[in-house]
This record gives C-alpha cells, sequence and structure tokens, in this order.
C-alpha cells in the first residue's frame, strides 16, 4: 500500500491474493482455540494501533510463528547458499580454468556453454523447488495465522 492514498497501513488490502481464499473454499483455517467472531471483537483491539501492535507482536512470539519462520529459513538460507557456490565455481572455472571451459562436448558446443545452460537450468528447478516447498510445507501455517491476526485485530472484512 503506498503511503500517499491515505489508508490505514495495517488493514487488509482489496489486491491480496490471500483475503479470498477462505472465501473461495481453499483453505479452511485451523485453530487451537476459536475466536471470538467478528461481533464479540472489543473495540478497543480493532480500533487503535497501539492495541494492533500487541496482536502483531503476540503473533510474532508464537510457536506457530516462529515454525513458519524456521522452515522459511531451513530451506530458503542453504539452497541459496549453494546456488551462489554454485555460480561461484562457474565464474572461478570460467577465470581460471580456459582449458577445461573450452573443451568440446558436441560440435561447437563445450563445457563453459553447458555450465551456463545449466545455470538456468538450477534457476528454474529452484523456483519449482521453493514454490512447491512453500505450498506444502508454509502456506496452511502462514494462512491460518494471518486468520488469526485478522480476527484479533478485526481486519477480517476487507473494506
Amino acid at each position: 500500500m503506498d503511503n500517499e492514498d491515505g489508508g490505514d497501513p495495517l488493514a487488509l488490502r482489496v489486491d491480496d491474493p490471500w483475503s479470498d481464499a477462505g472465501g473461495a473454499g481453499l483453505w479452511v483455517p485451523e485453530q487451537a482455540a476459536p475466536v471470538a467472531p467478528p461481533a464479540a471483537v472489543p473495540q478497543a483491539v480493532a480500533g487503535t494501533t497501539g492495541d494492533r501492535r500487541a496482536v502483531f507482536q503476540e503473533v510474532q512470539d508464537s510457536a506457530a510463528f516462529q515454525e513458519v519462520r524456521e522452515r522459511y529459513r531451513g530451506f530458503v538460507f542453504p539452497v541459496a547458499a549453494a546456488f551462489v557456490a554454485w555460480y561461484l565455481l562457474y565464474v572461478v572455472l570460467a577465470t581460471t580454468a580456459p582449458g577445461l571451459m573450452g573443451r568440446h562436448v558436441a560440435g561447437e558446443v563445450n563445457v563453459a556453454m553447458v555450465a551456463g545452460l545449466a545455470q538456468f537450468a538450477t534457476t528454474f528447478l529452484l523456483t519449482w523447488a521453493y514454490v512447491r516447498h512453500a505450498r506444502l510445507r508454509r502456506d496452511r501455517a502462514a494462512l491460518d495465522l494471518r486468520w488469526t491476526l485478522a480476527t484479533r485485530t478485526g481486519q477480517e472484512r476487507v473494506r
């Protein structure tokens, strides 16, 4: 949300792709404790920024949020490190071992071309792996947290 539009930066946005997940029947929140219906949300919680911050902090400190963060970091950091190492290996070999990189594999195709194309293939493979990991290991838990946050701050209805 832009700062110039004057809207509440803590409110759910209309163009948010997750805002209609529940209504489309794509997802049902899994919560340990029932959440109060929207009419029962105290006005103090739904109205002031200070109370929202307390709710945000409580959700951030929760075990469910920490688990989602750990799953994210447990995938992204090692994969990013491996990809950077693979890229640096390619660059180092290209500059220090021109004989190896210039060796022909098939016709005019050499090792450098194969390794360069493998960089593109690796990028697509890692993108697919990230999306799959997010869908299977994080999205449902993140949507549950978002639902909890929205109902606790009185923002389950989009403007």
